[in-house]
């Protein structure tokens, strides 16, 4: 089995944009197209907050290398598997590293977040409330495009950003407005809330708005099985209705998997990255 090096934020402290920033490498293994199946399962143990020095008048000033931390030891262990002990750091990187550098943006506190490690039988989507720092709703079951995988209750093993591949993009998405979608599953028309996205990591998934992908509530997704869309991490209807419009005008969403390995080297909000912007801001 190959392992590749990813940097990953470590529990280091950075307040406001003044802090200091320590880094590590990790070895994240990864597994070749042709098992077909998701590496074993894994639990993220919680990790201690990092402390974060007292501002003015005060109120303790936690910059978001700290609210990292926070949160996992918060919320790991209420997630029930992931294909890998990154993805919940991963993505709360990426949350609270958008939400320091564009505040006016990220006018909610949800973030919709999905594993695409697993396979499509396996609930692997979480509503996170990250200011309440507790679970909205999860683990679900998501689909995943069906030009990721050819197995329709496959792990999804290519993700792109073109227009056509009809496969899943991965990385941090910005929730927009809701809208009627309309879709069509087994030749039959159908009706469903739907939630349109803005593709927020670059190359990977830039052209998410124009494609079409969006969340959306999907008779094809059902708490046994998701089928496969055409890239959109459509949920079941009742579950759309109900969270869609927690997380439109101002949530994230943030779509992860192991099996990219461009994706987990280059996605500019989902690791130490971003600290490295907002200290370049600063200076």
């Amino acid at each position: 089995m190959r392992s590749f090096l990813i940097p990953v934020a470590v529990a280091s402290t950075l307040v406001g944009v003044g802090g200091t920033l320590s880094r590590a490498r990790l070895a994240l293994p990864t597994v070749p197209a042709s098992a077909g199946v998701a590496e074993p399962a894994v639990r993220v143990e919680p990790q201690r907050a990092a402390s974060s020095p007292v501002g003015g008048g005060g109120v303790r000033a936690e910059g978001p290398a700290a609210r990292v931390e926070s949160a996992l030891a918060a919320l790991a262990g209420r997630v029930r598997t992931l294909s890998h002990p990154e993805a919940l750091r991963r993505a709360f990187q990426a949350y609270y590293g958008y939400a320091a550098a564009h505040p006016e943006q990220v006018r909610k506190p949800y973030l919709y977040f999905v594993d695409y490690g697993l396979d499509s039988r396996t609930p692997r989507g979480y509503v996170f409330d990250m200011r309440a720092l507790t679970v909205v709703d999860g683990p679900f079951t998501v689909a995943h495009g069906r030009g990721s995988s050819a197995a329709r209750a496959g792990v999804p093993m290519r993700f792109s950003n073109r227009n056509g591949s009809a496969a899943t993009s991965l990385g941090l998405f910005l929730a927009q407005e809701t809208y009627a979608f309309s879709g069509t599953a087994g030749g039959q028309r159908y009706r469903s809330l739907g939630l349109r996205l803005r593709g927020l990591s670059g190359r990977f998934n830039s052209a998410a708005r124009t494609r079409g992908v969006v969340v959306h509530g999907a008779p094809y997704v059902t708490r046994l099985l998701a089928g496969r869309s055409e890239g959109c991490p459509a949920m079941e209807q009742s579950r759309a209705q109900r969270l869609l419009p927690r997380l439109a005008n101002g949530g994230l969403v943030f779509l992860f998997s192991p099996h990219d390995e461009s994706w987990l080297r280059d996605d500019p909000w989902s690791q130490d990255s971003y600290l490295r912007q907002l200290l370049d801001r600063a200076r």
